[in-house]
């Protein structure tokens, strides 16, 4: 029964398995274009569609994803999530020209929407207490820890055994996370009372309003912002705002289930998850302008990360330490500032050779440090303040502010810093990119001195 088992390592390892086949292995897009594009012979703007399309598809399936494995079977939801991984990956490495290549990546971000909210649902499941901020602390050494090392891992790996490889190291994860699970029991809610219909409206109004705003932001420039496409998707955009909001007020089973909002330090940590995600544009800003402005290569910007892995996998654990001595407050309000404190070192692009390399350098230690503290703190905020027949369903509100605070942080960035670049400014360019990035950080700081609960210890939710 379902009570009865007890998480263990074996069952630590096999979640973890399925989160890097995201964080780590599809995320190097962020760093082996230049290969891809030179294997395939697609245009640049196809494969800033394709870097964005994972996050994104994540992102708008996350809350789907998350009810239906509460509904459904919270280990279910991730094999499946494990397959279309594996599906995803292949599409890549047998792709010889754009339709796979985007194909493959709708695919890993619909198996990303499965894996994030059903994997923690499990940890809410069968870890209680010290042994979950445990579990949680290795989960988020899978996500951010896999972020922290896919720069330098992607453009390894693609300058010395193709771009391909990574993938095909993806689909071998996979298949072992699939058999670390295959004797987890089943966890689901059981169902009491009327079933009620899916919100088909209020879904579609929110893919619609995703993918038009992704569109907007990162074709604008390149398309001219007064061309009739466009202005249509700005109108689209909106139309289909004001339409989800209303649907999702009349909703009996609204797709987004805006009550979780009513606990203050949900809402914090969920808000201020999505704002530190969006700070990842500074990864892309940051390695695009070492590359183009000053002639690195993609494996030496990668080197300027190995700060931001060993910290961020080193300060995960004591982030939970923190937790468990101060609660959550602290340790979140201590790692936004410390990561925003390294973007914005950073943004001294026009410090000369040597010494900016050291600050970028510098720069991503504290970032990753930073990161690092935060995340346990965080992710266990989230989950014991959501109720346990909704743990899937916040769960995957939670992860969908992760992913899609990380696709509109990454449009975001890139937008700006195409357009200053395109003027002959690179310094400019990439200061005002990693700007925007402090800003992301600077709010979400203000988000938690606002929300997070000041007492030593976390209460989990008994509604």
């Amino acid at each position: 029964m379902e009570t009865q088992y007890k998480g263990n390592n074996r069952l630590i390892l096999g979640i973890v398995s399925g989160v890097v086949t995201f964080w780590l292995f599809a995320q190097t897009m962020v760093n082996i274009v230049p290969a891809i594009q030179a294997d395939l012979g697609i245009s640049s703007g196809i494969l800033g569609i394709a870097i964005s399309l994972t996050s994104l598809f994540s992102g708008m399936f996350m809350v789907v994803a998350g009810g239906l494995a509460d509904k459904h079977g919270r280990v279910k939801v991730t094999n499946i999530g494990m397959i279309l991984s594996i599906i995803g990956s292949l599409c890549l490495v047998l792709a010889n020209g754009p339709a796979l290549l985007i194909i493959g990546r709708i695919i890993q971000g619909l198996s990303a929407a499965c894996i994030m909210p059903a994997t923690l649902a499990l940890m809410k499941t069968y870890f209680d207490g010290a042994e979950r901020q445990r579990a949680l602390s290795f989960w988020s050494i899978g996500s951010w820890g896999g972020s922290g090392i896919c720069s330098f891992f992607g453009g390894l790996v693609a300058t010395y055994f193709g771009w391909r490889a990574i993938f095909i190291v993806s689909i071998v994860v996979a298949v072992i996370g699939l058999l670390l699970l295959k004797e987890t029991p089943e966890s689901k809610v059981e169902a009491v009372g009327e079933k009620k219909p899916f919100d088909v409206g209020g879904l579609i109004t929110f893919v619609i309003a995703m993918l038009t705003f992704n569109v907007f932001i990162s074709q604008g420039r390149t398309m001219g912002w007064t061309n009739p496409i466009i202005l249509g998707l700005a109108v689209a955009f909106v139309i289909s705002v004001i339409l989800f909001v209303n649907i999702e007020k009349r909703h009996a089973n609204s797709f987004i289930d805006f009550s979780l909002f009513k606990n203050k330090a949900y809402s914090g940590a969920t808000l201020s998850n999505f704002l530190l995600n969006a700070s990842a544009g500074t990864m892309l800003v940051a390695n695009t302008y070492v590359q183009v402005g000053r002639g690195f290569s993609s494996f030496q910007s990668g080197l300027l990360t190995i700060g931001y892995l060993v910290c961020v996998l080193s300060s995960i654990r004591l982030g939970e330490k923190a937790l468990q001595k101060f609660g959550s407050r602290k340790p979140m309000v201590t790692g936004s500032f410390i990561a925003t404190i390294g973007i914005a070192l950073m943004a001294f692009t026009f410090v000369p050779g040597i010494f900016y390399n050291l600050l970028v350098f510098v720069g991503y230690a504290l970032y990753g440090f930073g990161l690092g503290i935060y995340a346990t703190p965080s992710t266990d905020t989230a989950i014991s303040n959501a109720p346990a027949d909704k743990i899937g369903s916040a769960s995957g509100i939670y992860k969908m502010a992760s992913s899609l605070g990380g696709a509109v942080g990454v449009a975001l960035s890139s937008s700006l810093f195409n357009a200053l670049g395109a003027q002959g400014n690179m310094e400019m360019a990439g200061s005002a990119g990693l700007m925007l990035n402090v800003a992301f950080g600077t709010i979400a700081l203000a988000s938690i001195l606002l929300t997070a609960p000041k007492a030593a210890a976390q209460v989990e939710a008994t509604e």
